[in-house]
């Protein structure tokens, strides 16, 4: 899951034309929420849930560790938060990467059975961070999901499209990414707040993951920002009136006139 800038909050760029993500209040990703749910989820229906570990991995700044905390709250068991200023600016690749080798480490600890995106991040909005971890894993993915089924190593969804609706099937261990039509995230309790003032939260650096930090960052980015500009102040809107019956006409010259129709 990735912390992000509020998107209520005024965006701002580094002088390298990355994202401010630290002085720019973040928080855990909307899309990323549906991910977290779905992973409960899937711990509270298993025939042993005690036997599930769902845990909340990011990369980010030390604010990140804010996202993590509300997965906790939301039920995850542990956090895990990538911390390492090398990584700072690095782009869909390169995260890929770094949470590619987490997920390896977490591997040592007793193996992962699923790895749950979201749709994609609300600040770069590329959706293909799940597919490049697939890659990476050398595991199989099913992407897009807005239904998850489920049956012991077997997993089903459905991903809607334009025309019509796939049903995709794969066996665990996987990749799955889930959107915002797979079931709304649950709203932290008072009780899951208390509760993740307790729960482990690990922090690891670039060589806790065996990642060279030349192969990271803005450095070694494959994509660049190459320049950023203010977004233009609203202008006032075009009033039609329809005093004479010519009031159609001009709206459709309008809309036309602007490419609408």
């Amino acid at each position: 899951m990735k912390y992000v800038p509020d998107a209520t909050a005024d965006q701002k760029f580094e002088s390298d034309n990355t994202v401010d993500r630290v002085t720019v209040p973040g928080l855990l990703s909307e899309l990323d929420e549906y991910a977290v749910e779905q992973s409960l989820q899937l711990k509270e229906k298993n025939a042993d849930p005690e036997s599930v570990t769902v845990t909340a991995l990011t990369i980010g700044p030390d604010q990140a560790a804010d996202a993590i905390r509300k997965a906790l709250q939301m039920g995850a068991d542990k956090g895990v938060h990538v911390v390492d200023d090398a990584v700072a600016g690095s782009d869909a690749p390169a995260t890929s990467k770094v949470l590619a080798a987490a997920i390896e480490k977490l591997k040592g600890d007793g193996g992962v059975d699923v790895v749950v995106c979201g749709l994609g991040s609300t600040d770069g909005a590329m959706s293909v961070v799940p597919a490049m971890l697939a890659e990476r894993l050398d595991l199989p993915q099913i992407t897009l999901a807005s239904v998850v089924e489920s049956q012991g190593d077997q997993f089903r969804i459905k991903r809607d499209g334009d025309t019509a609706t796939e049903v995709i099937g794969a066996t665990a261990p996987l990749v799955l990414s889930v959107t915002d039509q797979s079931g709304e995230a649950r709203y932290p309790s008072f009780k899951g707040i208390m509760a993740a003032k307790k729960k482990p939260l690990d922090t690891w650096s670039l060589s806790d993951l065996g990642v060279d930090a030349s192969e990271v960052g803005l450095d070694a980015a494959w994509t660049a920002v190459e320049s950023t500009e203010a977004r233009p102040p609203r202008t006032a809107g075009e009033i039609v009136t329809d005093e004479d019956g010519s009031g159609a006409t001009a709206l459709v010259e309008f809309l036309a006139s602007k490419k609408f129709i």
